[in-house]
């Protein structure tokens, strides 16, 4: 080893020009030590506004953890977003409910379920994580929690959720749909940007410049879901996972499936044993075509990861899996790769 280094040395030394030589050495970086840090990354067109917002801390060298959960009350807020907290579409009953997680470097973590009249559940599920014993609470319990610290009630279901869930209620079919408008779907008269699934998670995963690494999670569920139904979304090793020492991921799409293979926490694992982030998330795909080929065909489900120097990776059942990355380098969305065409 010493005799590479002193051959590396001197080569530096002689090509070098406008430079002197400890210039140089002190420029070239060990193979493996360069992250990519700060970087967020989350699920879903709605992610590139939620980065903006998560890279206003991560810019000041802010915690990962801050900024995950400052990211994903972006779209919490937006009642245009059909799935994910405000304007969520509600359940059978017309109750909007739900469901946040959030996990941090140190497997510190939080989590609420079937939460109603809180608008930024992932701000209650970080005070569970953070003043509680405990790691999930649910229903009534978490908004008891929740108005104890400080939180009032408000309705969350707006008069155009309230439309679809009435249009629904004729006919009362339940069909999850895989990234296509859903029959009530109106482009012209709504627009509802990055909500035009009724099954969309915003996921996001971000690490800091000190390389600690956090996660959120958050979602109204499935649309017209029975009252009480949870997804993989506030589950810790479902929908969200992080462990600093090799990374993190999260999930979108049919909840029951993801569960079934505790993806996030499968992903991690696939990681940890040298998988890139996007190899880990597609053999996670093919896990669950494997245990039921039939059903992975009519459903969605996309995996994201994270791994601890800033690489980053996603796969898809299907086709228009989208989500988007922000570092110092790169602000966009991508389209992920898809085992089904």
């Amino acid at each position: 080893m010493s005799t590479r280094r002193k051959f590396l040395q001197q080569s530096i030394a002689a090509s070098a020009g406008v430079l002197g030589a400890k210039e140089l050495l002190a420029s070239v970086k060990p193979v493996g030590d360069a992250a990519t840090k700060p970087i967020v990354i989350s699920t879903w067109d709605f992610g590139k506004a939620a980065n903006a917002a998560a890279w206003k801390v991560l810019e000041k060298n802010g915690h990962a953890l801050d900024a995950v959960e400052s990211g994903v009350q972006v779209p919490e807020g937006d009642p245009l977003i059909r799935s994910v907290g405000y304007g969520g579409l509600p359940d059978r009953d017309g109750r909007v409910t739900l469901d946040a997680c959030i996990m941090d470097e140190k497997y510190n973590c939080g989590s609420v379920m079937c939460l109603e009249y809180i608008k930024h559940p992932i701000r209650v599920a970080r005070l569970v994580m953070e003043k509680t014993p405990h790691i999930v609470l649910v229903g009534e319990g978490a908004l008891r929690f929740a108005m104890a610290n400080g939180f009032n009630k408000e309705n969350l279901l707006t008069p155009e959720s309230e439309k679809y869930w009435r249009d629904w209620m004729k006919d009362s079919k339940y069909s999850p749909v895989k990234n296509i408008e859903n029959q009530l779907y109106d482009k012209t008269n709504d627009p509802m940007p990055g909500g035009k699934e009724n099954h969309d998670t915003i996921g996001m995963l971000a690490l800091d410049q000190s390389g600690r690494m956090s996660g959120a999670c958050t979602t109204s569920g499935l649309a017209f879901k029975m009252q009480g139904r949870v997804g993989d979304s506030p589950i810790i090793g479902a929908g969200l996972y992080v462990d600093s020492e090799v990374g993190a991921a999260t999930a979108t799409g049919v909840g029951e499936e993801v569960i079934r293979i505790v993806g996030a926490h499968l992903i991690v694992e696939l990681m940890r044993q040298g998988r890139t982030p996007e190899a880990a998330c597609k053999e996670a795909v093919e896990r669950l075509i494997k245990r039921n080929p039939t059903k992975a065909k009519d459903i969605q489900v996309g995996f994201l990861a994270l791994n601890k120097n800033g690489e980053y990776g996603a796969y898809a059942l299907q086709q228009g899996f989208t989500f988007a990355v922000r570092s110092g380098t790169e602000e966009k969305l991508v389209s992920a790769k898809s085992i089904y065409k």
